[in-house]
């Protein structure tokens, strides 16, 4: 399959994997590796870079994964860049992903701090990854601002409901010229293989591992249906019809 770029940098994988949830880093340790992801997102508060003996940065950090700090828990542009400039001095890499939602019931971004952020953030050389809602006019917009990708939800944050925004997915997904990674509300390795089919660059899953009874093992399941929905996406789906058309012959041979 084709690798995926962003930033100049080239990914194998385009499961990107997050951190919370998880009922032990060493469980969350087990659950990266086992998705064979090379992209994993952390919140910036909860770990400690200076430390190399912490608890969480051991479990996260290896040669083949590019680490992306996120800016969860700023309120507007100003902080968000200001988390990003501490960011990149504290984890050593330009790559951002650009989080700004003030409301803490639903955690939706909000568009026009996400768009001054994403300006600013790209004058300054980050590589920003910003997370929205499924909206194809701010994706334009975004991108038109130097964003590196753009990460419209499915649904909200931890809802595991799926892909309940698919119409204004697909419209985000024609329209882009930059990567298209779904994040949030992914619930099911089913829900990512059909984000990949319709033509999603990556996805991004966290609580539908994180609380699974078994998450080494889902975090494979997902690994599996990502590998899937993308090779099935390449070779080009089959049209739908709105009747039944046979694949073979019904009656032919009884005129014989």
């Amino acid at each position: 399959m084709d690798k995926l770029i962003i930033g100049g940098k080239e990914f194998s994988s385009r499961l990107f994997i997050g951190t919370g949830k998880f009922s032990s880093n060493e469980m969350m340790g087990k659950a990266i590796l086992a998705s064979g992801t090379e992209m994993v997102t952390v919140a910036m508060k909860r770990i400690n870079m200076e430390n190399e003996n912490d608890d969480m940065l051991k479990h996260i950090k290896f040669s083949h994964i590019q680490l992306l700090p996120n800016t969860s828990g700023v309120r507007d542009a100003k902080e968000a860049v200001f988390a990003a400039q501490l960011s990149r001095e504290a984890f050593e890499t330009n790559f951002i992903k650009l989080e700004i939602h003030p409301d803490p019931k639903y955690l939706l971004a909000d568009p026009i701090e996400t768009l001054k952020a994403t300006e600013e953030l790209a004058k300054l050389g980050f590589v920003v990854l910003p997370y929205i809602q499924a909206d194809p006019v701010l994706c334009k917009r975004l991108e038109e601002a130097g964003a590196a990708t753009v990460m419209p939800l499915g649904s909200p944050i931890g809802t595991n409901k799926g892909l309940k925004t698919k119409d204004l997915l697909e419209i985000i997904i024609e329209q882009s010229t930059i990567p298209v990674i779904v994040d949030a509300g992914i619930g099911a390795p089913s829900h990512a293989a059909e984000a990949f089919e319709m033509g999603a660059d990556a996805v991004l899953v966290n609580t539908a591992i994180a609380i699974a009874e078994n998450p080494e093992q889902m975090a494979s399941a997902f690994k599996m249906a990502s590998l899937a929905g993308r090779m099935a996406y390449e070779a080009k789906l089959g049209t739908t019809s709105k009747q039944a058309e046979a694949s073979s012959p019904l009656t032919l041979f009884l005129d014989e």
